[in-house]
């Protein structure tokens, strides 16, 4: 706590209207938002790296933002950092009635039913449990979202097998249209597969978005292989030339 008020007391300073830093004065909630979302993806890349040092480093920028967002909105007499962190406490005990009330759970699924039980009767505005989350998340993130929360009040197939099932299924209806060309329904059908993919990731706890980043980043690996390998060749090898490389870089990945 010592180390948490001090970095309150040298935000204060550099908030400080005739001491204070020209470039910290001037930053509104605004202003500082596409900052505080670039530093939750740079700790999320962290994370996925396992680098502890990088981790450290990003939490705390992100622990920063939250620190000057809080000053940003006492100054202007909206609230405080006390009332975030009672608020986010008192949040906490509410919702985890097993550990600070007197309610059993069998397991962490129905802890994730209760949770969004509470979170229901919290929000008296909204009409669905799908409500809540942010319109601009990344599609992949949102509809594992959407889908776990489905599943909080048992909507969710019953076996993994039922969901590859109906992902043979969309896939099905995605060539029937392919076939019949009708290029608005193929975005339709397309919408399902991945959807239906990202369904079987969740229920086999993989992250979707972390699988297809790796994928990406094995793909950009192995593309600056065939890079390297032709160099300026690459603007007229055909296919075939480009596809041996391409086994060989794969290859290496796996020796």
């Amino acid at each position: 706590m010592k180390e948490f008020d001090k970095l309150v007391e040298i935000m204060k300073i550099l908030r400080d209207t005739e001491k204070g830093c020209p470039w910290d004065k001037l930053q509104t909630p605004e202003s500082l938002r596409p900052h505080m979302i670039e530093e939750v993806y740079e700790l999320s890349e962290a994370i996925d790296h396992k680098d502890d040092m990088h981790m450290k480093e990003e939490l705390g920028d992100l622990l920063l933002h939250i620190v000057f967002q809080a000053k940003i909105a006492e100054e202007e007499d909206r609230f405080t950092l006390q009332d975030i962190l009672a608020s986010i406490n008192e949040k906490m005990e509410r919702r985890h009635p097993h550990i600070f009330g007197n309610i059993s759970v069998q397991d962490h699924k129905e802890v994730e039913h209760n949770w969004e039980k509470i979170k229901r009767k919290e929000k008296n505005s909204r009409k669905s449990i799908l409500e809540g989350l942010p319109k601009s998340l990344p599609a992949l993130i949102k509809a594992r979202r959407i889908q776990a929360k489905a599943a909080t009040v048992g909507f969710d197939w019953d076996k993994i097998d039922q969901i590859f099932d109906k992902l043979k299924e969309e896939i099905q209806e995605f060539e029937e249209e392919y076939i019949s060309k009708d290029h608005e329904k193929m975005k339709d059908e397309l919408g399902d597969i991945l959807f239906a993919l990202v369904n079987l990731a969740r229920r086999l706890e993989i992250d979707p978005e972390f699988a297809l980043d790796r994928t990406i980043k094995k793909f950009i690996k192995r593309f600056n292989f065939i890079e390297d390998e032709l160099k300026d060749k690459i603007f007229s090898a055909d296919l075939d030339e480009m596809e041996y490389y391409w086994q060989k870089a794969k290859d290496k990945d796996e020796e």
